[in-house]
C-alpha cells in the first residue's frame, strides 16, 4: 500500500533515481510537471513520495523503487520523526521474529483493523521478551507500571510500558530531568533514584521578615522513563505503511537483518548524534570482563558492548545461560532502539531504562557480574552539585572536572563482590591532579586492577590513545595488591585504518589472564608489567602506563631499526629504477609549442549506458569480518582497513581490474584494484567502475580520470566540501591498442607513486625510531 503522507527530500529523490542532487535540481527547473514541494523549507523542500515515484516512472527515470529505499524513505518522512518511526518498526519486526503467523493474521485486513489489534499483540510479545508485566494502554488509569519480573529488587523502571491516561510520564532530555506531575510516588520510593539530595541537602533558613513564606522541599529527581512503550492505535494507523513495508523487508532479509539495515542507515544519516564503540574494541572489553550471567552498560549507546558480551552460536557457555542484559541511556529513542536491537540479536533477557544514569539510576538494586561502559568524556554537568552525598562515592567525591571517575564509582557500585567492570577512559583520567585521591583509594583497596593504553585510532576521539580501566569490586583486602599496566600503542595501524586488533587482543589478553591468575607478571619490556600499589601512591598517583613500563630491550630496538633502514635503502633504489623516462620530450621542448591532440571525447555516464563499463556505488552495510576499502585507503594507497555496520545488505565486492574513484575531497585520485585488494567491500563515498576488457583498458581509464582539468569540470562545490560527479568525467575515444600504450605508461607512474609513498613512510619510521632509540638508550650515538 502506498503512503501518500510520506515526504522525501531532494537528496532522497537522488538516491531513489541513482543520480546526484544536481540532476534533481535540473529536473525541477526544466520540467514544469515536476511535483511541487509539500513541506520543508525554501532551501530544503520536501516532496510527496508517491508523486515523485509516479513522475520518475512516467519519465523513464525509475523502473521500480527498491524495497529498501521505499521503507527508508517512509521512515525518514514519518511525521513523528525517524527515531519514533524506527522504534515502531522495531517492535513489529520483533513480533515477526517471535510470532510470524500472528503478524500474517493481523496484517491481512485494513490499516484500521491493524491499528485496532496490533497494540494488544505487541503487548503479548514485548512483555515476555523484556521481562515485565504486561502494561495497560491509555484509558486504564494512571497507575505506575509494575516492576520487572524476575529482576533484582528495585531494578529500576520497566522496559515496556504503555502511556497512562494521566500522562504523568518521566522523561529525560540531554541529561536534564523533568519532574512528573505525581512526584509523591518518587518521594515514597526509596530505590527510585540514587541520590540523597532530598535528605542531606540543607534547607536555607527563611529571611527574617514578618511573615516568612514556607520553604518548599527540594523536588526529588524522578526515576528513569520506561524505555519502550507499546504504540497506541492512532500511532499504529499513522505508521501502517511503514510497518507493512518493514514486514516486506523482513520477508526478504529476515527480521534481524531488516532492523540492522534500518538502524545502520539511521546512524549513518546522523553521525554527529551518536558516538559508536568499534566492534573490535567491544569484543576486547567483553573478553576482559569474562563470561557473565548479568551484564550492565549504564551508557549503552547503540548496544555494541552488550552485544559483544552476549553469547553467539547454538551453544552458549554455562555462565551465559539465562543471561540478562541491562542497558540505560540518557537518549530515550536510542535506549529504545538498543533494547530492540539486543532482543533481536541475542537470546538474553533484556532490561532497559531511559534516563541520566548518574542522576537517575535505572537499576539501583542491581548487583551485576560485569559492567561494560563507554561513558561520555569531559562532562561538566554530570550532577556534581546535587549528588554530593550520594552513597556511590565510596572512594571519594569526584571533582566537577572528574565525571569519568563518577562513572567508575557507579560501575563499582553496581557490581557484586568479585564482579568485573571494564571502562573506556580518556588518558587524562589516569594523571589529573584533581582525581589523585580517588585513584589512590581505588589502588589501596584493590578495586583498580589494570590500566591499558590503547593505540591511537582505537575509538572516538580517534586522535588520542584512550585507556581501558579494569576494575573489580573487592571481596577482601589484598595483602600486597599489585596493578597491571600495559601499553599496546605500538600496534597503531597506518592512516585511519585503526589498530592491528589481532595483535592488540593477543597482547592485552595474554597479559591480563596471566596477571589475573597469578596476581602479577614479570616485566615485558615496552609492553606490560605489574607494580606493587605502594610504588604508585606518591603525590601524583600517575597511572599512565607509558611512565612506568621498562623500555624495549636494546637488541629488539636496534634490530628493528636495522630492518627499517634496509627496507628504506631497497625502496630508494627501486624509486630510482622506476623514475619515469621523459619519453617524447627533447631538451628545450618546453620552449617549443607542441600541437595538442584533439580526441573525440566521451563520458563515464555514456560508457555506462552503452555497456562498456559497470558503475556501482559504495554501500552502508555488509557481512561481518569482510575488509572494507575506504576512501582514505584509496587516497593513502593502503590496504582495506575499514568496517561497515553488519547487515544483509548486498555489498559491492571489488574484483581485479576494477577502477575505484573517491567522490569527496577534491583530489584527482583513482585506484586500480589488484589481487591483494580484490574481494574487499566497497566503502562509502566511493564509486566503482568495472570496464569491459574488450572495450576499455583499466589503466587507461584510471589514468585519464586523474587529469586535473577533467576533475575540475566534473566537480561541484559546496561551502565546505567538493563532490565529484563521476558520470561527467571524460576520456578520449581511442582504439584498444592505443589504450594499452597509455595504460602501460599510467601503470608505471602508479608503481613509481607507490614506491615514493613507501619510502616516505619508512623514512618517517626510521627517523622516529632513531630519536626514540637515542633518547631511551637502545641506540648508541657512535663515534
Amino acid at each position: 500500500m502506498q503512503d501518500n503522507a510520506t515526504e522525501v527530500t531532494a537528496a532522497g529523490i537522488a538516491r531513489l533515481a541513482g543520480v546526484g542532487r544536481a540532476a534533481v535540481s535540473n529536473w525541477r527547473r526544466r520540467h514544469a510537471d515536476f511535483p511541487k514541494p509539500v513541506g520543508g523549507t525554501e532551501t530544503s523542500p520536501s516532496f510527496a513520495l508517491a508523486e515523485v515515484e509516479g513522475w520518475l516512472r512516467e519519465h523513464g527515470k525509475l523502473a521500480e523503487v527498491p524495497l529498501r529505499e521505499r521503507v527508508w524513505q517512509q521512515l525518514v518522512g514519518h511525521p513523528e520523526g525517524p527515531g519514533t518511526a524506527l522504534t515502531h518498526a522495531g517492535c513489529v519486526l520483533l513480533l515477526i521474529h517471535d510470532r510470524p503467523t500472528l503478524w500474517l493474521e493481523l496484517s491481512a485486513g485494513s490499516d484500521e483493523r491493524l491499528a485496532a489489534m496490533l497494540p494488544e499483540a505487541l503487548d503479548g510479545v514485548l512483555a515476555p521478551r523484556f521481562g515485565v508485566a504486561r502494561g495497560g494502554r491509555g484509558g486504564r488509569g494512571g497507575s505506575a507500571p509494575s516492576a520487572a519480573a524476575g529482576s533484582p529488587a528495585g531494578a529500576g523502571a520497566p522496559v515496556v510500558a504503555s502511556p497512562s491516561a494521566s500522562g504523568a510520564v518521566n522523561t529525560f532530555t540531554g541529561g536534564h530531568t523533568v519532574t512528573p506531575v505525581h512526584t509523591e510516588r518518587s518521594v515514597k520510593a526509596p530505590d527510585s533514584v540514587n541520590t540523597s539530595s532530598t535528605i542531606h541537602t540543607p534547607v536555607p533558613a527563611p529571611a527574617p521578615v514578618p511573615a516568612p513564606a514556607p520553604v518548599p522541599a527540594p523536588a526529588p529527581t524522578p526515576p528513569p522513563a520506561p524505555v519502550l512503550r507499546t504504540p497506541t492505535g492512532p500511532a499504529v494507523l499513522v505508521s501502517a505503511p511503514l510497518l507493512r513495508g518493514a514486514a516486506e523487508l523482513a520477508a526478504e532479509l529476515g527480521a534481524r537483518q531488516a532492523f540492522e539495515f534500518l538502524l545502520g542507515r539511521h546512524l549513518d544519516a546522523n553521525p554527529r548524534q551518536y558516538t559508536l564503540t568499534p566492534a573490535d574494541l567491544a569484543r576486547l572489553m567483553a573478553d576482559l570482563a569474562g563470561p557473565a550471567r548479568t551484564v550492565l552498560d549504564p551508557a549503552c549507546g547503540t548496544g555494541a558492548l552488550l552485544r559483544a558480551a552476549a553469547p553467539h552460536g547454538p551453544a552458549p557457555r554455562p555462565e551465559q545461560t539465562d543471561q540478562r542484559l541491562y542497558a540505560q541511556d540518557s537518549a530515550p529513542d536510542l535506549a529504545a532502539l538498543t533494547a530492540l536491537r539486543l532482543a533481536l540479536n541475542t537470546r538474553a533477557t533484556v532490561r532497559g531504562a531511559a534516563g541520566d544514569t548518574l542522576r537517575a539510576d535505572g537499576f539501583p538494586g542491581l548487583r551485576a557480574d560485569a559492567v561494560l561502559c563507554h561513558p561520555p568524556f569531559n562532562e561538566r554537568n554530570w550532577g556534581h552539585d546535587e549528588l554530593a552525598y550520594d552513597a556511590r562515592w565510596e572512594y571519594g567525591f569526584p571533582a566537577r572536572t572528574e565525571s569519568e571517575l563518577a562513572w567508575v564509582q557507579h560501575a563499582l557500585a553496581r557490581l557484586r563482590d568479585g564482579g568485573t567492570a571494564v571502562l573506556l577512559m580518556p588518558p587524562a583520567a589516569a594523571s589529573r591532579r584533581s582525581g589523585r585521591r580517588i585513584r589512590a583509594d581505588l589502588l589501596r583497596r584493590g578495586a583498580l586492577r589494570a590500566v591499558v593504553a590503547l593505540p591511537v585510532g582505537a575509538a572516538p576521539p580517534y586522535n588520542i590513545p584512550l585507556h581501558l580501566w579494569v576494575l573489580r569490586r573487592p571481596e577482601k583486602a589484598s595483602a600486597q595488591p599489585e596493578v597491571l599496566l600495559a601499553d599496546v600503542g605500538r600496534f597503531t595501524g597506518e592512516g585511519r585504518g585503526g589498530p592491528d586488533w589481532r595483535a592488540v587482543r593477543g597482547a592485552v589478553l595474554d597479559a591480563w589472564r596471566d596477571f589475573d591468575r597469578d596476581g602479577g607478571i614479570g616485566d615485558r619490556p615496552g609492553l606490560a608489567r605489574s607494580l606493587p600499589v605502594i610504588e604508585l601512591l606518591d603525590d601524583e598517583v600517575d597511572l599512565a602506563p607509558a611512565r612506568h613500563l621498562p623500555p624495549p630491550t636494546a637488541t629488539d630496538g636496534a634490530g628493528r631499526l636495522a630492518d627499517v633502514r634496509e627496507r628504506l635503502g631497497e625502496t630508494l633504489r627501486l624509486t630510482t629504477d622506476l623514475t619515469p623516462a621523459a619519453a617524447g620530450l627533447r631538451p628545450g621542448a618546453a620552449d617549443t609549442a607542441q600541437p595538442v591532440p584533439r580526441w573525440p571525447l566521451t563520458t563515464v555516464g555514456e560508457l555506462a549506458r552503452g555497456g562498456a563499463l559497470l558503475l556501482r556505488t559504495g554501500g552502508n552495510g555488509g557481512h561481518a569480518r569482510v575488509p572494507v576499502l575506504t576512501d582514505h585507503d584509496v587516497l593513502a594507497g593502503t590496504g582495506p582497513s575499514g568496517t561497515l555496520p553488519e547487515s544483509e545488505e548486498e555489498a559491492v565486492l571489488t574484483e581485479p581490474g576494477d577502477v575505484v574513484v573517491p567522490v569527496l575531497g577534491g583530489g584527482s585520485v583513482t585506484r586500480v584494484v589488484d589481487d591483494d585488494t580484490a574481494g574487499a567491500v566497497l566503502g562509502r563515498n566511493l564509486v566503482l567502475l568495472r570496464p569491459d576488457p574488450a572495450a576499455l583498458d583499466p589503466w587507461f581509464l584510471a589514468g585519464f580520470l586523474r587529469g586535473t582539468a577533467n576533475n575540475r569540470q566534473a566537480s561541484s562545490y559546496a561551502s565546505t566540501a567538493t563532490r565529484l560527479d563521476v558520470r561527467r568525467l571524460q576520456l578520449p575515444r581511442l582504439p584498444l591498442d592505443a589504450q594499452h600504450r597509455y595504460g602501460a605508461r599510467f601503470r608505471a607512474l602508479d608503481e613509481f607513486e607507490r614506491a615514493l609513498r613507501l619510502a616516505g613512510r619508512l623514512g618517517e619510521q626510521l627517523v622516529r625510531g632513531l630519536y626514540d632509540g637515542l633518547t631511551d638508550g637502545t641506540v648508541a650515538p657512535g663515534r
